[in-house]
């Protein structure tokens, strides 16, 4: 006889809840993909397997190492032949053992969304786990970046448990960038776009905190935008704005080269008169109103303008260089903080000019803080791994610094910074934002970001939030996937869960697979797409011509698996069908690249535009068109525009 199931939370909070669901409702799905499988047993159902979810409080458990913070997870599971209990620090980490448990059943989320899924069938009784671990780094997460449609934010938020991460950052007030490209579809001349409005954004950015607070994920937001919102200036994309700035706000704005005015006409750039009191009054106040409307914001990011060379160069201001005064600002905000009772730990960032450190003032409460090191100029051809600190930062020079740009020089700032501050801190890293686009194999990149991830420790970092693009999926999802399970574990070996992934999402094939996406990591050759190396090399020619073959080859493999396995499994073979496609175009462009013949890589570029749009809806989920066009036209004119012509 066949029991049936009861899942009870002892913790009745709507985390514990829904964790207790989704439990139920994943061994069910297993025992009806059994029962599908094999012919039913025969007579009814004998008592009920019962298995106990709650915090370790209700079940007597100590952490491993006696503490935690409201920040840290820690899972307990003792499931014997599908009885037992699955426990958690705190209410996150209940969800997060319950995924961990449902992963050792066999399951698998090789993507977003319910096309990721595989569901093996495994009767109850048979699965049997114990074990009691703490996550290897503490932040875990991902930002939002890219287009994005509400479905893709909440599936990504979905999934962030299920793979061990624990975060999710919100940037700006609202998000209204992101879903404004996308629901606006300025970029596929295909698609009819809508009327997108600040309020629609604040709509969908409600929706999307209610699902990051059913699964209890730690909450980042905003960071952007507090340069320019306090002086009643919108801050809600990297779009440029007419000015015709009244005197009374201008006299706020940085004074460079002689002139108080907004250097770029994008607000997000707008540095200030940092060293003027009003100024700082002026933002620490902005930060508590916010604060004290938002209360579900576990952790808020506090950052400087997106911009560099544009800081204040009025008498005032030139007396210290632009991190002594931000820290002045975050001492006066600790202050503010603590005197209104707001607990929220706050983000500051190492970016831009803030990569200096301070000369005179320093951090007065370092547990009110968490450094975030942003390394956006570095290079993703190498990782962390091995990286020779450089000990002689430049020195910073008013409005003409001179950005690193080797790990070496990015992990020397850090280095400063870190006899600076010893508090809290994690890596803000970009490895799926535009970088992921010059690796169309998508391997070095996966074996990038987990060398990254097995350093962090080294370099006195706890841990990774990624802003990225949400759809980082095509041709598959093992980047995204490797980084978060490392962050989990870092003595995962890369072979190995390599193998699981693509065995999980192609089946029997999944090797050949990960060889045929390895192969195109070679030839593709990022660093040069990166303008790293020279751009006409015959060699390198010759790669390209060799693609157009081993996507044909390969092909037949696709055309031999595209209707077998899961669904999702069918559904990894078809996105490899419009990613081939893909290939096949950008070898063609790369080919006359290292020609130099730009006419045709002009034609060769509009050919690939063209077709990505016309398969924009069946790609949506894992292709953002958006960041790709972005990438090829704006970030890497190396590759698309002649140098002659952009002199």
């Amino acid at each position: 006889m066949e029991k049936n199931l009861t899942v009870t939370s002892q913790s009745h909070n709507e985390v514990t809840v829904f964790a207790a669901e989704e439990l139920k409702r994943y061994l069910e799905l297993m025992q009806n993909n059994r029962c599908n499988m094999e012919p039913k047993a025969a007579g009814g159902l004998e008592k009920a397997h019962l298995i106990k979810l709650g915090v370790f409080g209700d079940f007597d458990l100590k952490p491993i190492n006696g503490t935690t913070t409201a920040f840290d997870d820690e899972i307990f599971i003792d499931i014997d032949n599908g009885e037992g209990i699955i426990a958690g620090a705190n209410p996150r980490s209940v969800l997060l053992g319950v995924y961990r448990f449902l992963t050792e059943a066999g399951c698998r989320w090789v993507r977003p969304g319910a096309g990721g899924e595989i569901i093996p069938g495994r009767c109850i009784e048979d699965i049997s786990v114990r074990l009691q671990e703490r996550p290897s780094y503490r932040h875990r997460g991902i930002c939002i970046e890219g287009a994005v449609s509400l479905e893709n934010v909440t599936d990504t938020v979905d999934w962030l448990p299920k793979v061990g991460l624990n975060s999710y950052f919100i940037q700006f007030r609202e998000a209204y960038t992101f879903f404004e490209r996308w629901y606006n579809h300025s970029d596929n001349p295909e698609k009819q776009g809508e009327k997108f409005t600040i309020e629609k954004a604040r709509e969908l950015t409600k929706a999307l905190e209610s699902e990051i607070g059913k699964r209890g994920l730690i909450y980042h937001g905003v960071g952007h935008g507090w340069t320019c919102e306090p002086l009643g200036i919108p801050g809600v994309s990297w779009e440029k704005i007419q000015e015709g700035f009244s005197p009374e706000v201008t006299r706020y704005f940085a004074m460079v080269r002689g002139e108080r005015k907004m250097v770029d006409g994008i607000p997000l750039n707008l540095n200030l008169c940092y060293s003027n009191p009003e100024v700082q009054e002026m933002m620490v106040q902005s930060v508590l109103d916010y604060l004290k409307s938002n209360k579900n914001v576990d952790i808020l990011h506090f950052w400087l303008a997106d911009g560099y060379n544009n800081q204040c160069e009025c008498e005032n201001c030139k007396k210290h260089i632009p991190s002594d005064f931000y820290v002045q600002i975050l001492n006066k905000l600790d202050r503010v903080l603590t005197e209104n009772n707001i607990k929220t730990k706050i983000v500051f960032l190492l970016y831009y000019d803030l990569l200096w450190t301070p000369e005179e003032y320093h951090i007065e409460n370092p547990d009110r803080f968490i450094m975030m090191f942003a390394p956006i100029t570095r290079t993703y051809t190498h990782s962390f791994a091995g990286s020779t600190v450089s000990e002689n930062t430049a020195r910073h020079e008013r409005n003409d610094i001179k950005l690193p740009k080797t790990i070496g020089e990015n992990l020397g700032f850090l280095k400063n910074w870190k006899k600076e501050f010893k508090g809290d801190s994690f890596d803000f890293d970009y490895h799926f934002m535009w970088d992921h686009f010059y690796d169309p194999g998508s391997i070095y990149t996966a074996k990038t970001v987990y060398e990254d991830v097995l350093n962090l420790k080294e370099i006195g970092l706890d841990g990774l939030i990624s802003c990225q693009c949400q759809r980082a999926f095509l041709p598959t999802g093992f980047g995204v996937y490797i980084m978060a399970r490392t962050l989990w574990n870092d003595r995962l070996d890369f072979d190995k869960t390599a193998a699981d992934y693509f065995n999980s999402a192609f089946g029997e094939q999944g090797s050949q697979c990960f060889s045929y996406l390895l192969t195109l990591s070679e030839l593709f050759t990022p660093p040069y797409m990166r303008g790293e190396i020279p751009a006409a090399d015959e060699k390198i020619s010759d790669k390209y011509d060799s693609i157009h073959k081993v996507c044909e080859e390969f092909g037949l493999l696709i055309n031999q698996n595209r209707e077998k396995g899961y669904p999702s499994q069918r559904l990894s073979w078809q996105y490899l069908t419009f990613h081939m496609e893909i290939c096949k175009r950008m070898a063609e462009l790369l080919k006359y690249r290292t020609l130099n013949n730009f006419e045709m890589v002009e034609n060769a570029w509009k050919g690939l535009k063209k077709y990505i749009c016309s398969i924009e809806d069946q790609v949506q989920p894992v292709f953002d068109l958006y960041e790709f066009i972005q990438t090829f036209e704006i970030m890497n004119g190396f590759i698309l525009r002649d140098p002659e012509e952009r002199k």
